[in-house]
């Protein structure tokens, strides 16, 4: 970053002004992209938080046939813009029981088939009271990376930071099939602060 700001620094200096007001927009668009708030999180263990920034796209029960853990859950999909903080949070406190990347497709991040067929990586999580959770980040239409900070066997805390996924993308959380959601579709979510459901 401070390479980005010599070099528009010295295009400022020879009068190259044009490209260097383009490469500084570039930079506050990196610098914004890239952001990562400190938050407190809710310390209830039967809370759950989102692990993303962004808007809920759906929340609805489903079938053993269209859950990764091969049982009846409640899903809850989130969608983040480009104007969202991208850092991804851990919902609950837990253990990492497997991981699972899975190379796919990149439709636009909002699409019920990105749900199905993008890129996508999957982190599989026991609670403390042995409740099995799954979070799903899945790639978006442009930037398309992945980035996943833990491992299997981890300990992780509630709102602890555990994953990135660039420019424009989407979260799924499935928890057990009788957790009682506590946002809707269209809701306003923030990783870390918001509760969008709870364990029984």
């Amino acid at each position: 970053m401070l390479i980005g700001c010599g070099v528009i620094l010295f295009l400022f200096v020879v009068g190259w002004l044009i490209p260097a007001f383009l490469l500084c927009l570039v930079t506050l668009f990196v610098l914004f992209f890239f952001r990562d708030p400190e938050r407190t999180c809710e310390p209830g263990e039967k809370s759950v938080l989102t692990p993303a920034d962004g808007r809920v796209l759906e929340v609805r029960q489903i079938t053993e046939e269209e859950n990764p853990l091969g049982r009846p859950a409640l899903k809850i999909s989130i969608f983040m813009s480009l104007f969202n903080v991208h850092v991804n949070r851990m919902p609950v406190r837990g253990t990492v029981t497997e991981i699972i990347y899975t190379p796919g497709k990149f439709f636009s991040a909002d699409l019920d088939k990105a749900s199905r067929y993008n890129e996508n990586n999957r982190v599989f999580l026991e609670t403390v009271d042995s409740k099995k959770l799954l979070i799903v980040q899945i790639a978006g239409l442009v930037a398309r990376r992945i980035a996943c900070w833990i491992k299997e066997g981890d300990q992780v805390d509630k709102g602890q930071r555990f994953g990135l996924i660039r420019f424009g993308s989407r979260l799924e959380v499935f928890l057990p099939p009788d957790s009682r959601a506590a946002v809707q579709k269209g809701d306003k979510v923030k990783a870390g602060l918001t509760i969008i459901g709870y364990l029984t």
